[in-house]
Order: structure tokens, then C-alpha cells, then sequence
């Protein structure tokens, strides 16, 4: 049998592995190594698989580079050269899994840092799967970068308060680009980044994921949680938040139309009477092409989910999922409300009472925490009844697990409650570790409800739970259908006991096939009671013999012979008859897809240029600066009288003589009259045009001037002389030129 053990494979895995996980499992498998050649190696691959630490990867250095060979973690005492890493190096391929807990101190920070720089391989366990790191500084999340390698599928980080985002966001960004995870588990008292969905948008292949930090019931992290295509198993706490935070979470998953009136799309009115057409198909086909129906691949390979939190917040985030959920693990507040305890047990029977399979409800770390700070104390805790009458259908369920330190009181009517919803239950725990104070009366159920409960539930085999073991009825004992042959493991924990005889007996009747009957023996557990205890310890003893017996009273019973029984059927032959108004439906659809047309718009801008000429104009005007010439007379003689005429002398020139005389006259006169000219018209220039050509400055100058000078310029006086008529031989004389003045004054108005 042996040989053939050896010669399959995945036996031999299997046996190993039993021996694992028996008592002193790893010294046992290390021993079978030494000892036998053909065992060595698959001995040595299941006890190298999983290590609780690196301790033991330490040990395979040479004593002589460990400062201390039977404490590795303290240190190298020199640094490792390339010889003495051959032994890693021949287990390496074998380990699968590693853990490291900082908090332990068990190996010393600068073991790595050795290890990171002198390492001889890029990867020191190529063939690592999965990672456990529990770290509290944020130095300690720094060394678990040289186990990320590629084969790596499964990571579980758990951090301290002490780190920043920033420090986290690099590890994310660092653990994404090198792996390809289907498993990541992250806790942490600290906030998730911002960019969280970006830095994990890589892992697209993720099956099971753990969130258990602030930040993470966001909208952005239900909607990165709702595309992984994969996903199976989701875990996350909703304690400490509202239900409107929890709603929060599908935001932007759940579409909101807002859908109020029956011509919106989104509307489940047609806004006709009954009768009418049904237009829920063509809303459904405008909601497609909109974009706007609700998707069905959310969540949808999505079978176990794990909340910690309040009954009514776990009920509002359960009642999103329309996946059928196969296992549901529950962490509630202790004790729950009635009425939310109630509304999640209708929840959770009417949407997945189909596929449900195993329902495990616990209590959160704050309700365990206050449990064992009442056992330090020797207190008795509370004792209240948590009501199962609410559930019901659940057909496939076949483990249930209640573990609560205060709702820990049970009722027959809640066995009864269990055999109606889940007859196809095999393990059932109902607060096995609970203790009831002598002042209370114990536990609420004995063993006969259990043997009710057995004889409902043909496929029990595992029962955890605390009763008050009495002496059985005689009916009970004379019930056939009261014995059960699945039922294989009874944990009664502190249960209590009057006559260890009478219970012996009626489990010998109630479990004919119990193999393992298990109760506190510990003296230094909490609600310890020696008196029952020994009474169960009696009742182990006898029960193994009683059990003898009656398997040996069956064999002795004869056989029951078969009998026929004949009777005569006078039940009055009748005849059925129907008629099938079935009416005719004919089927009628409508497509409602639009005609798409592809029109193109040229959209380019019609440009035109347009030239301004913005150029002064400017105009050449020529002002004529002559003067204006006025003909005046001056009279420069001195007046005559009358009475006296002058006597002008007079004499006989020649003609040639005459006219040298008057040229030179005239020229001499021209000469004058230039010099006049000019002197006047430089007078007119800077005192009269000037200041008048310049704005309120010519009035200002007028008005400065005397009143009997500007009397003078507007009304000038010119003394006209007088016509003369020349005489016969008169010449013309200097005094007699006419010569032009301007007198034309102009004032600014």
C-alpha cells in the first residue's frame, strides 16, 4: 500500500499534508525527510511551502556569517559572500508563501538591507505566490520590495497609523508595475490616495480583494471594484459610516435618471391605462442606445462578500448586489437593533435564499474587545436573545455559523425556524464559547431540540452549541425517527448537565454514530465549571460502550418480512373534462433604431481682406502773404492859407535832363517805400498775427491794449488829399507817391 502511495503524486501530496496540520506536523515531516530518500523531497517541498517568517530562510546561511547560528534573526556577523548563499539557493524554488510581522522584532532591520545589496539573483524566491506583510513603520514597507516578483499573485499589506499617503502611493505605484495580482488585501488605519483606482488600474485579473481604510466606500472605488471582470470575493467595513456614505459607494454605479413623469425614458409608466401597449421593451432599447440602461456586469462573478459594520449598514450595501452570493460573512455590532437585524434577515433569505450556501455571522473587533475586558475582570456579560423567526428559504444553505458574545440566548422556536429555512444544513453553530451565570438559568435549548432539529435535517453532521442536557422523555427514546445517522461531531462547550447516565443514553439514541464529543476542560478558561465538566467527562466514558451495545442489538434483530397488502379500489371512475381557452398571441415588435446619416458641415470661416487707408490727408494750400496794398496820399507840406498862395519857382529844364531828374526821384522813392514795406510788415507779423494766430491768446492781447489805441486800429484815419488837378507843365514831385498799407486787423473772437 505504501508503494502505491509513493507512486501517485497528488496522494502522497495529500497525506503530507494531513500531517502538516496534525499536532507537531513540521517536526513530524522534517523528521520523514532524514529518514527516507523517497519521501525527502515531497517532505521537503510541504514544509518549505508556507513559512510564518524569514527566520528559517536566515538559518540556511553558514553559522559562520550568523552572529548567532540558533538565532539567525539577530544579524550577520560579516557579509555573505557567493559561496554561502548555495543553500538558499537550492531551497528558494520550494517556498510559496511567506509572512513577515515587524511587530514580532524577531529579525534585526539590517538583515535586509545585506540581503537587497549582495544578493546573487535579481529574485531571491522566483517561485513566491503569496505575501503577508505587517509592518508598522514605514522602513519596514520599503523592504518588501525585493520580494515583489513576477510570479507573485497574492499580497496582503497591513500598515500602521505612522504613514503618510505619500509613502503609500509610492509603494502602490511600485507593487502594480511589477506584479500581476489576483488577490490584494490592504489595511490600514490611513486614508487611501487619491489616485488609488489609477495606481491599480493595471490589475485587471483581480479575484479577491480586501479594503479596510478610509476612503474606501468612495464612488471611484465602487466603480474600479464594479469593472473587474474577475472579482469573486470583496471585503470591506462599513463601520463608523452613515448610510448615505454607504449609499455613496454606487453612485456611480447605479445610473440616476431621475425618472419622474411618464414621457422620460428611464420611467417604468407608460402613462397609459391597462389594456394599452406595453412600451417597456422599446424604453429598454432607447436606454441602450442612450447609455443609460444599468449594466449587468457589475459584480456579476462576484460570489462572497465579507462586511464588518452595523446591521443597517450592512443591509443597505446587500440590498445593491443582485449577483447570487454563495457565501456571506457578516462582523455586526453586538447587539444588533431589532429592526435592522430583522430587515437584514428579509434581505438576505429574498435575494440569495437560491444560492446562498454558508451564512457566518460574527461580532466586530470593538464588541470582542469588550468581551475579553469583561473575562480579564471575571464579569458576566450580558445575556440577550438574538430572534431567528425571520429566516426562511433558504434551500442550498448548508453551513451556519452565529458566534456573538452578548446575543447568545437561543429558543426552541428558533431550531424550529432553522429546520424549516435550511433543510439542507450540515455544520450549525449557535455561540458555542457562550456562559450563562448559575442567576440565569441556564441555556434555553436542551438536547431534545436538538434531536428535533436532527430528524428535519436528514444531511446534519456538525453541531456547536450550548444546552441544558436533561433526561430524555420515554417517547423521545421510542421515536426511530429521532436517531440520526449524519449527525458525526457535538460541540457542547459550557454546556450544562444533570445526570450523566440519562444524557448518555439519549445521545447514544439521538447520535448512534457520534465520533467526537467534545466540552470545556480547561480550568483557566472563563465560565469554567468543574462540576459539569466532570459529568461530561463521565459521559465521554460511557458513551463509546452504549453506543456498542446498541449497534449490537441491531444486528441481533430479525429481519422484517415483506407483506402484501390487496384491497379493492371502489372509488367511483370519473371523467375530466376541459377546455382550453388559450388564446392566440402573435408577436409584433417594433425596431426603434434610429437612421444614422453622416453629414458633414465645412465649418471654415469665409475670410475677406479689407484694407483701411489710414493715411493723414493731407491738402497743400499756398496762403498769398502780399500785403494789401492801400493807395494813400500823404500831405507832408504845411497847411497854406489861403489868403497866402505859394510861389513855386519854376525852371526851364531840358527834356533829356528832366527825365535823368525823375529817375533818380523815383528810385530813390523805391528804395523808401521797400524799407516801409518791410518794417510794417514785420510790425504786423509779431505784434498783430502772431498772438492773435495763437488760441486765447490774441484776446488777452487786445484787451491789454490802451482804448484810444484800439480805437485807432479799428477805425483808422487816413487823410485824403485832395484832387489836384496838374497844371499844364507840372512834374510830379516825391511827395506825391502813392504807396499801399495794410490796415486790416483781425481779433479773435
Amino acid at each position: 500500500m505504501i508503494t502505491n502511495i509513493l507512486q501517485d503524486a497528488e496522494t502522497t501530496k495529500k497525506l503530507l499534508e494531513a500531517i502538516l496540520e496534525s499536532s507537531n506536523g513540521k517536526r513530524s515531516l522534517s523528521r520523514l525527510a532524514r529518514v527516507c530518500r523517497a519521501l525527502c523531497e515531497p517532505a521537503l517541498d510541504v514544509l518549505w511551502r508556507e513559512l510564518d517568517s524569514i527566520v528559517p530562510i536566515l538559518g540556511l546561511f553558514p553559522p559562520s556569517v550568523l552572529k548567532k547560528a540558533r538565532r539567525p534573526g539577530l544579524g550577520f556577523a560579516r557579509v555573505p559572500q557567493e559561496p554561502d548563499w548555495d543553500t538558499i539557493l537550492k531551497y528558494k524554488e520550494r517556498i510559496r508563501r511567506v509572512l513577515y510581522d515587524e511587530t514580532a522584532n524577531n529579525v534585526a532591520a539590517s538583515v535586509f538591507s545585506i540581503i537587497d545589496e549582495h544578493r546573487p539573483c535579481l529574485y531571491i524566491l522566483p517561485n513566491l505566490q503569496e505575501l503577508v506583510w505587517r509592518v508598522e513603520t514605514p522602513a519596514g514597507l520599503d523592504r518588501c520590495a525585493m520580494f515583489l516578483s513576477p510570479r507573485l499573485r497574492s499580497i496582503q499589506v497591513e500598515v500602521g497609523a505612522s504613514f503618510k499617503q505619500d509613502k503609500i502611493r509610492n509603494f502602490l505605484y511600485d507593487m502594480s508595475s511589477r506584479t500581476k495580482l489576483t488577490s490584494f488585501s490592504f489595511n490600514s488605519p490611513t486614508s487611501l490616495p487619491d489616485s488609488f483606482t489609477e495606481l491599480l488600474a493595471r490589475q485587471d485579473e483581480l479575484e479577491r480583494v480586501y479594503l479596510v481604510a478610509p476612503g474606501a466606500l468612495s464612488s471611484g472605488v465602487g466603480r474600479w471594484l464594479a469593472s473587474l471582470p474577475a472579482l469573486k470575493t470583496l471585503q470591506l467595513d462599513l463601520t463608523g459610516r452613515s448610510p448615505v456614505a454607504v449609499e455613496g459607494f454606487f453612485d456611480e454605479i447605479d445610473p440616476r435618471s431621475g425618472a419622474a413623469t411618464p414621457s422620460s425614458i428611464a420611467s417604468s409608466d407608460s402613462g397609459f391605462s391597462s389594456g394599452e401597449w406595453d412600451f417597456t421593451e422599446f424604453r429598454k432599447s432607447a436606454l441602450r442606445v442612450t447609455g443609460d440602461l444599468p449594466s449587468k456586469d457589475s459584480f456579476a462573478q462576484l460570489r462572497r462578500v465579507h462586511l464588518t459594520g452595523e446591521a443597517g449598514n450592512i443591509a443597505v450595501y446587500l440590498k445593491h448586489l443582485s449577483s447570487p452570493l454563495t457565501h456571506i460573512d457578516l462582523n455586526i455590532e453586538d447587539p444588533p437593533d431589532n429592526a435592522d437585524w430583522q430587515d437584514l434577515t428579509h434581505l438576505i433569505c429574498g435575494s440569495f435564499g437560491d444560492s446562498l450556501q454558508s451564512l457566518r455571522i460574527g461580532a466586530t473587533s470593538s464588541a470582542r474587545f469588550a468581551e475579553s475586558v469583561r473575562s480579564a475582570t471575571r464579569g458576566e456579560a450580558p445575556s440577550r436573545r438574538l430572534t431567528l423567526e425571520h429566516l426562511s428559504d433558504l434551500i442550498r444553505l448548508t453551513r451556519l455559523e452565529i458566534d456573538l458574545p452578548e446575543s447568545i440566548i437561543f429558543l426552541p422556536p428558533d431550531l424550529d425556524a432553522i429546520a424549516d429555512a435550511c433543510p439542507k444544513v450540515e455544520v450549525l453553530r449557535l455561540c458555542p464559547h457562550s456562559r450563562f451565570a448559575p442567576n440565569t438559568g441556564g441555556p434555553k435549548i436542551t438536547l431534545e431540540s436538538l434531536a428535533l432539529l436532527t430528524r428535519r435535517c436528514k444531511y446534519l453532521t456538525s453541531i456547536s452549541a450550548v444546552v441544558n442536557a436533561c433526561e430524555a422523555s420515554p417517547t423521545t427514546l421510542k421515536t426511530q425517527a429521532l436517531s440520526s445517522k449524519s449527525l458525526l461531531r457535538l460541540y457542547l462547550g459550557g454546556s450544562w448537565i444533570s445526570d450523566p447516565l440519562q444524557v448518555a443514553i439519549l445521545l447514544s439514541h439521538m447520535a448512534p454514530r457520534l465520533e467526537s464529543l467534545r466540552h470545556f476542560q480547561e480550568r483557566n478558561r472563563v465560565g469554567y465549571n468543574e462540576a459539569n465538566a466532570r459529568s461530561w467527562q463521565a459521559v465521554s466514558g460511557m458513551l463509546p460502550h452504549l453506543q456498542a451495545v446498541r449497534e449490537t442489538e441491531k444486528s441481533f434483530a430479525r429481519p422484517i418480512p415483506e407483506t402484501t397488502e390487496k384491497a379493492v379500489d371502489a372509488t367511483v371512475q370519473t371523467i375530466s373534462r376541459a377546455v382550453q381557452c388559450r388564446p392566440r398571441m402573435s408577436s409584433i415588435s417594433i425596431q426603434c433604431s434610429p437612421k444614422l446619416v453622416n453629414r458633414s458641415v465645412l465649418a471654415t470661416a469665409k475670410v475677406s481682406s479689407i484694407g483701411v487707408d489710414a493715411t493723414v490727408l493731407t491738402a497743400e494750400v499756398a496762403v498769398e502773404a502780399h500785403p494789401t496794398m492801400v493807395s494813400l496820399e500823404i500831405d507832408a507840406t504845411e497847411p497854406v492859407l489861403e489868403e497866402e498862395e505859394p510861389k513855386v519857382e519854376t525852371m526851364e529844364l531840358e527834356e533829356e535832363e528832366l527825365k535823368q531828374a525823375m529817375s533818380s526821384q523815383v528810385l530813390q522813392q523805391i528804395y523808401l517805400l521797400q524799407s516801409i514795406v518791410g518794417f510794417f510788415s514785420l510790425f504786423y507779423t509779431y505784434v498783430a498775427a502772431f498772438p492773435l494766430a495763437v488760441p486765447r491768446m490774441g484776446r488777452r492781447a487786445i484787451e491789454g491794449l490802451p482804448l484810444t489805441i484800439l480805437a485807432q486800429v479799428s477805425q483808422p484815419n487816413f487823410i485824403e488829399s485832395e484832387p489836384k488837378i496838374p497844371a499844364e507843365n507840372d512834374t510830379p514831385t516825391a511827395t506825391d507817391i502813392n504807396f499801399l498799407l495794410d490796415t486790416a486787423v483781425q481779433v479773435d473772437a
